[in-house]
């Protein structure tokens, strides 16, 4: 009986040493004791890797100075995987892998005298010195099957990667994305190996594109070594950002200056071209379900001749807003952007702010462009299974002088519907609708345009035409390829179907139609993006019998920026390596303007009543003064700083435009604009009409 105590002791102290986790092990650690192996893993790996890495060129041509932090795996057949690098070189991480490559045989950590895969930090140190391996302690200690361990998933792993929190907080926020077409491509082009994705209501949010793309993996590959503070900010930061935590909720905020600073010449009797815009950027999230966003630009301009007659003529500066006079010939025109986004749930998003929108696949949209000023709205997208569905109320304002009363401008309503629907992996269907009414009448949006399922055209018909203007639309989008695109757009503003089969030219057959397509990667070039597309718009589409219910804001159209009695093709090559990028863009098309010594309209402007259409039969495009338009534009440039899409840039813009008949003020012109300067590339800015 005395044995018993120092058996069960005996015992004891077997199973205890059996349940202890035991480290990986090289070879040569075999013999060294539990307490011993950890710290001869720690110096075989350092010296290991050391001897293995072999310093890339661009890092002693950078002569860069910091600490690499690698993210690797010991599975449990003893294999070793780099699961991420941060380093600011692509040279470097190769670099890194190879090292760890040409380790020798590991025998892999266990626990309870099972095989277990263990996870560890690596602290790469260049100069090479000083090199420590930290264990990562998050992982819990299962077998490698029952957990998730591809490159992808540990690279996207909140737990894994610090710096998304630190650099890049908007990537997991609800705010939205700055809607450029140059960002926007690419993005697509990645998103299109992902399933269920729906591309058309844009800007898209950070966080459900994120969940898809890793936009913060991106941003690193980009980063460029920086010690210093200036330089941080210049090439890698947001200006100044705050981070913190109250009762375990996470929020942040930062504050960047942007800018758009130009300088240019065309071959116009201007002495210069410029624009000096200053501005200042605040955004922030509080938890992953709030986020706000304000913009306060403060700018003067002067442009190519053609868009400074443009803007007299319409008296804004295209897609910015209102203008005071600067100086002799230039233009003062301040412009504010906010909005508030909430996402309470994968579900719900809701959006209500001061800005653009965009509804469509192409360059162009027939449905909702981003062409005209700011605009108040309200927006709440809801997405299940295979559907998204999108509202949005839009505020916009008719700023004809003729039309104001007391000073007080006409004030329009527009609600709209955008129901996409994936049927499978490579087909899309949307339908599209709209109404717009005014405050002539009730100086109110009605009631019925609120409810988000309602058929506008019924409501409509049942308040009266005079009261509304509607519009319908479908659009389909189809992935021929994993890296080929096709879409289209049919509007239908108002149809007669017995007139149609005539062909007769009736005016109310008011349609207009958009064929296009994008090539990803094309001919397996990296980054390289192609793009063609086709827009035709028959007369008097979007316009209506009462002037003032056209599909206009601020005297610009809120489709395309030709307006209609048109027909268009635009080509379009972009390509980036790295943080250098190019765009080469052709536009040709015809456009039916107005014949002056005739008052009748012939459908290509908007803003004037089908009431004094020229005839109601032989209607077709480009009807009127048909002018050939040619506009060509080349861009190229360096990106700064991706936080703020901070870029220096060149351009060159050729522009032919050669109408039928010519006037006074109405001439053939050929204009050649060069410009370059330092810009926050944070919206479009279109100069092609």
């Amino acid at each position: 009986m005395k044995k018993i105590p120092f058996i069960i002791l005996f015992l004891s102290s077997i199973l205890s040493y059996a349940q202890q986790e035991k480290f990986p092990v090289f070879d040569n650690c075999k013999n060294s004791s539990l307490e011993d192996s950890k710290s001869c893993f720690y110096q075989t790996l350092d010296k290991k890797i050391i001897k293995n890495f072999n310093v890339p060129e661009i890092v002693k041509k950078e002569n860069y100075k910091g600490v690499v932090r690698v993210l690797f795996t010991i599975d449990v057949n003893g294999n070793n995987t780099v699961n991420y690098i941060n380093a600011p070189y692509n040279d470097l991480k190769e670099a890194i892998i190879n090292s760890f490559k040409k380790l020798p045989k590991i025998s892999p950590a266990t626990f309870n005298g099972r095989s277990i895969a263990k996870q560890f930090y690596y602290n790469l140190t260049i100069p090479l010195e000083k090199n420590i391996a930290s264990e990562k302690n998050s992982i819990s200690q299962n077998n490698l099957v029952e957990i998730k361990n591809t490159k992808e998933d540990l690279a996207t792993n909140e737990i894994l990667d610090n710096t998304k929190n630190e650099l890049f907080p908007e990537d997991n926020s609800p705010l939205l994305i700055p809607f450029t077409h140059d960002t926007y491509d690419y993005i697509q082009g990645d998103l299109l190996q992902k399933e269920n994705q729906h591309f058309a209501v844009k800007p898209f949010i950070y966080s459900e594109v994120n969940d898809e793309i890793n936009l913060n993996a991106k941003k690193e590959k980009l980063l460029k070594p920086a010690t210093t503070w200036l330089q941080k900010k210049w090439w890698n930061e947001h200006f100044f950002m705050v981070k913190g935590k109250k009762d375990n909720i996470d929020y942040w905020f930062t504050v960047d200056p942007e800018i758009d600073l130009q300088l240019g010449k065309d071959n116009s009797d201007i002495k210069y071209t410029f624009n000096n815009t200053r501005a200042v950027k605040i955004q922030g999230a509080i938890g992953k379900k709030f986020g706000f966003s304000a913009s306060i630009y403060e700018s003067q301009g002067r442009f190519a001749d053609y868009i400074n007659v443009y803007n007299k003529q319409h008296r804004v500066v295209t897609g910015r807003g209102k203008y005071k006079n600067f100086k002799d010939d230039g233009f003062d025109y301040p412009v504010a952007e906010a909005y508030l986004s909430y996402s309470p749930n994968k579900i719900f998003n809701f959006q209500f702010g001061q800005g653009k929108n965009f509804i469509g696949d192409g360059y162009r949209s027939l449905f909702l462009s981003d062409f005209a000023s700011p605009y108040p709205y309200l927006k709440i997208s809801t997405t299940f299974w295979k559907i998204r569905y999108t509202n949005m109320w839009l505020f916009l304002d008719d700023i004809r002088k003729d039309l104001a009363t007391n000073g007080e401008q006409i004030r329009k309503f527009v609600g709209i519907h955008h129901l996409s629907y994936n049927v499978n992996s490579k087909l899309n269907i949307s339908l599209f609708e709209s109404v717009i009414s005014n405050n002539e009448n009730s100086n109110k949006f009605d009631i019925a345009y609120f409810n988000p399922i309602i058929l506008y055209r019924a409501a409509e018909f049942n308040k009266g035409s005079k009261l509304g203007n509607a519009m319908v639309g479908l659009s389909s989008s189809y992935k021929l390829k994993e890296n080929i695109y096709l879409y289209s757009q049919f509007l239908l503003d108002e149809m007669t179907i017995s007139q149609l089969k005539k062909h007769n030219g009736y005016w109310a057959n008011k349609y207009g139609f958009q064929a296009g397509f994008k090539y990803f990667n094309a001919f397996k070039i990296p980054n390289l993006i192609l793009q063609g597309e086709a827009n035709m718009v028959r007369p008097f589409t979007y316009s209506h019998r009462k002037s003032t219910l056209n599909y206009g804001h601020f005297n610009e159209s809120m489709a395309h920026p030709w307006e209609a009695n048109f027909y268009e093709l635009v080509g379009i090559a972009r390509y980036t390596k790295e943080r250098w990028f190019g765009n080469v863009k052709l536009v040709v098309g015809k456009k039916g303007f107005d014949i002056e010594e005739n008052p009748a309209s012939y459908g290509g402007d908007i803003f004037i009543s089908y009431q004094d259409r020229i005839d109601d039969f032989n209607n077709s495009i480009a009807q009127g003064n048909t002018t050939a338009i040619l506009i060509g534009d080349i861009q190229a440039g360096y990106l700064i700083n991706p936080s703020t899409n901070l870029k220096l840039f060149g351009g060159l813009t050729f522009r032919n435009f050669s109408p039928k008949i010519e006037t006074a003020t109405f001439k053939k012109q050929q204009n050649v604009w060069f410009s370059f300067g330092l810009k926050t590339d944070v919206f479009n800015w279109y100069t092609d009409f």
